[in-house]
Protein backbone atom coordinates (compact mmCIF):
# COMPACT_ATOMS: atom_id res chain seq x y z
CA UNK A 1 0.00 0.00 0.00
CA UNK A 2 2.81 2.43 0.83
CA UNK A 3 4.52 1.91 -2.55
CA UNK A 4 1.35 2.85 -4.40
CA UNK A 5 0.84 5.85 -2.11
CA UNK A 6 4.43 6.91 -2.72
CA UNK A 7 3.92 6.73 -6.51
CA UNK A 8 0.83 8.95 -6.31
CA UNK A 9 2.64 11.34 -3.97
CA UNK A 10 5.62 11.61 -6.34
CA UNK A 11 3.30 12.21 -9.29
CA UNK A 12 1.43 15.03 -7.53
CA UNK A 13 4.74 16.50 -6.34
CA UNK A 14 6.00 16.60 -9.94
CA UNK A 15 2.79 18.35 -11.02
CA UNK A 16 3.14 20.76 -8.10
CA UNK A 17 6.73 21.57 -9.07
CA UNK A 18 5.69 22.25 -12.67
CA UNK A 19 2.90 24.56 -11.46
CA UNK A 20 5.18 26.10 -8.78
CA UNK A 21 2.61 25.15 -6.10
CA UNK A 22 4.50 22.67 -3.92
CA UNK A 23 3.81 24.62 -0.71
CA UNK A 24 0.14 25.17 -1.54
CA UNK A 25 -0.41 21.48 -2.27
CA UNK A 26 1.52 20.50 0.87
CA UNK A 27 -0.93 22.63 2.85
CA UNK A 28 -3.76 20.72 1.12
CA UNK A 29 -2.15 17.39 1.99
CA UNK A 30 -1.72 18.38 5.64
CA UNK A 31 -5.38 19.44 5.78
CA UNK A 32 -6.50 16.15 4.20
CA UNK A 33 -4.29 13.96 6.42
CA UNK A 34 -5.35 15.76 9.61
CA UNK A 35 -9.04 15.73 8.67
CA UNK A 36 -8.98 11.99 7.95
CA UNK A 37 -6.91 11.19 11.06
CA UNK A 38 -9.38 13.07 13.27
CA UNK A 39 -12.55 11.49 11.86
CA UNK A 40 -13.26 7.79 12.28
CA UNK A 41 -16.48 8.34 10.29
CA UNK A 42 -14.50 9.68 7.32
CA UNK A 43 -12.06 6.77 7.58
CA UNK A 44 -14.97 4.30 7.51
CA UNK A 45 -16.56 6.19 4.62
CA UNK A 46 -13.38 5.98 2.52
CA UNK A 47 -13.04 2.25 3.23
CA UNK A 48 -16.68 1.43 2.45
CA UNK A 49 -16.64 -0.60 -0.80
CA UNK A 50 -20.42 -0.46 -1.25
CA UNK A 51 -20.52 3.30 -1.84
CA UNK A 52 -20.42 4.43 -5.45
CA UNK A 53 -17.54 6.54 -6.76
CA UNK A 54 -19.91 9.45 -7.42
CA UNK A 55 -20.99 9.54 -3.75
CA UNK A 56 -17.38 9.51 -2.59
CA UNK A 57 -16.42 12.34 -4.95
CA UNK A 58 -19.45 14.38 -3.85
CA UNK A 59 -18.57 14.02 -0.17
CA UNK A 60 -14.85 14.72 -0.69
CA UNK A 61 -15.66 17.74 -2.87
CA UNK A 62 -18.10 19.14 -0.32
CA UNK A 63 -15.54 18.52 2.43
CA UNK A 64 -12.42 19.87 0.72
CA UNK A 65 -13.56 21.34 -2.64
CA UNK A 66 -13.00 25.08 -2.32
CA UNK A 67 -10.31 24.74 0.37
CA UNK A 68 -7.82 22.90 -1.84
CA UNK A 69 -5.94 23.43 -5.11
CA UNK A 70 -7.41 22.16 -8.38
CA UNK A 71 -4.49 19.69 -8.75
CA UNK A 72 -5.34 18.23 -5.35
CA UNK A 73 -8.99 17.96 -6.36
CA UNK A 74 -7.92 16.09 -9.49
CA UNK A 75 -5.89 13.70 -7.34
CA UNK A 76 -9.01 12.96 -5.27
CA UNK A 77 -10.97 12.20 -8.45
CA UNK A 78 -8.20 9.94 -9.80
CA UNK A 79 -7.96 8.00 -6.54
CA UNK A 80 -11.72 7.47 -6.48
CA UNK A 81 -11.86 6.52 -10.18
CA UNK A 82 -9.02 4.02 -9.74
CA UNK A 83 -10.67 2.59 -6.59
CA UNK A 84 -7.65 3.73 -4.57
CA UNK A 85 -9.33 6.32 -2.35
CA UNK A 86 -8.32 4.31 0.74
CA UNK A 87 -4.76 5.42 -0.10
CA UNK A 88 -5.66 9.10 0.32
CA UNK A 89 -4.31 9.57 3.88
CA UNK A 90 -1.12 7.69 2.96
CA UNK A 91 -0.63 9.73 -0.22
CA UNK A 92 -1.10 12.93 1.75
CA UNK A 93 1.48 11.90 4.37
CA UNK A 94 3.95 10.67 1.74
CA UNK A 95 3.60 13.96 -0.14
CA UNK A 96 4.38 15.93 3.02
CA UNK A 97 7.47 13.79 3.64
CA UNK A 98 8.67 14.35 0.07
CA UNK A 99 7.95 18.07 0.39
CA UNK A 100 9.95 18.29 3.62
CA UNK A 101 12.84 16.48 1.98
CA UNK A 102 12.65 18.86 -1.00
CA UNK A 103 12.80 21.81 1.43
CA UNK A 104 15.78 20.31 3.29
CA UNK A 105 13.73 19.70 6.42
CA UNK A 106 14.86 16.77 8.60
CA UNK A 107 12.08 14.63 10.10
CA UNK A 108 12.43 13.72 13.75
CA UNK A 109 10.32 10.69 14.64
CA UNK A 110 9.32 10.59 18.27
CA UNK A 111 7.86 7.26 19.32
CA UNK A 112 5.85 7.48 22.53
CA UNK A 113 3.37 5.32 24.42
CA UNK A 114 0.77 8.12 24.31
CA UNK A 115 0.33 11.01 21.85
CA UNK A 116 2.57 14.05 22.40
CA UNK A 117 0.86 17.24 23.46
CA UNK A 118 1.47 20.29 21.26
CA UNK A 119 3.55 21.84 24.05
CA UNK A 120 5.78 18.78 24.31
CA UNK A 121 6.04 18.56 20.51
CA UNK A 122 7.28 22.16 20.45
CA UNK A 123 9.87 21.46 23.15
CA UNK A 124 11.14 18.39 21.28
CA UNK A 125 11.32 20.44 18.08
CA UNK A 126 13.41 23.14 19.75
CA UNK A 127 15.78 20.60 21.32
CA UNK A 128 16.28 18.64 18.08
CA UNK A 129 16.93 21.88 16.16
CA UNK A 130 19.63 22.78 18.71
CA UNK A 131 21.30 19.38 18.42
CA UNK A 132 21.13 18.97 14.62
CA UNK A 133 21.45 22.61 13.50
CA UNK A 134 18.89 21.79 10.80
CA UNK A 135 15.32 22.71 10.06
CA UNK A 136 13.27 19.91 11.64
CA UNK A 137 9.68 18.71 11.71
CA UNK A 138 8.38 16.32 14.37
CA UNK A 139 6.39 13.20 13.56
CA UNK A 140 4.82 11.49 16.58
CA UNK A 141 4.28 7.74 16.36
CA UNK A 142 2.28 6.13 19.15
CA UNK A 143 3.46 2.65 20.19
CA UNK A 144 2.04 1.46 23.51
CA UNK A 145 4.57 -1.39 23.64
CA UNK A 146 7.33 1.01 24.72
CA UNK A 147 5.39 1.40 28.01
CA UNK A 148 6.71 4.92 28.73
CA UNK A 149 9.47 7.34 27.86
CA UNK A 150 10.31 7.87 24.19
CA UNK A 151 12.44 6.82 21.24
CA UNK A 152 13.81 9.63 19.08
CA UNK A 153 14.95 8.95 15.51
CA UNK A 154 16.61 11.68 13.46
CA UNK A 155 18.13 10.54 10.19
CA UNK A 156 20.20 7.43 10.92
CA UNK A 157 20.58 8.22 14.64
CA UNK A 158 18.36 6.84 17.36
CA UNK A 159 18.11 7.67 21.07
CA UNK A 160 16.12 5.15 23.11
CA UNK A 161 14.84 6.52 26.41
CA UNK A 162 11.88 4.16 26.56
CA UNK A 163 11.07 1.99 29.54
CA UNK A 164 10.94 -1.10 27.31
CA UNK A 165 14.41 -0.22 25.96
CA UNK A 166 15.80 0.16 29.46
CA UNK A 167 14.23 -3.15 30.51
CA UNK A 168 15.75 -4.88 27.46
CA UNK A 169 19.19 -3.44 28.31
CA UNK A 170 18.83 -4.64 31.88
CA UNK A 171 17.77 -8.11 30.68
CA UNK A 172 20.80 -8.28 28.36
CA UNK A 173 23.09 -7.25 31.22
CA UNK A 174 21.68 -10.00 33.45
CA UNK A 175 21.95 -12.57 30.67
CA UNK A 176 25.59 -11.59 29.98
CA UNK A 177 26.47 -11.67 33.70
CA UNK A 178 24.67 -15.00 34.13
CA UNK A 179 26.55 -16.46 31.16
CA UNK A 180 29.91 -15.14 32.46
CA UNK A 181 29.14 -16.52 35.94
CA UNK A 182 28.69 -20.02 34.45
CA UNK A 183 32.12 -19.89 32.79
Amino acid sequence: MNRAALRYAKAILNLAKDANKTKEINDDMLLIANTIDESSELQAFLKNPTLKAEAKINILTSLFGTKINSNTNELLKILVANKRVTLLPFVAKQYSKLFDKLQGIEIAKVITAIPLTEDLKTKVLIKVKEVTNKEVSVENIVDESIVGGFILQVGDKQFDASISGKLNNLRRTFETNHYEAKI
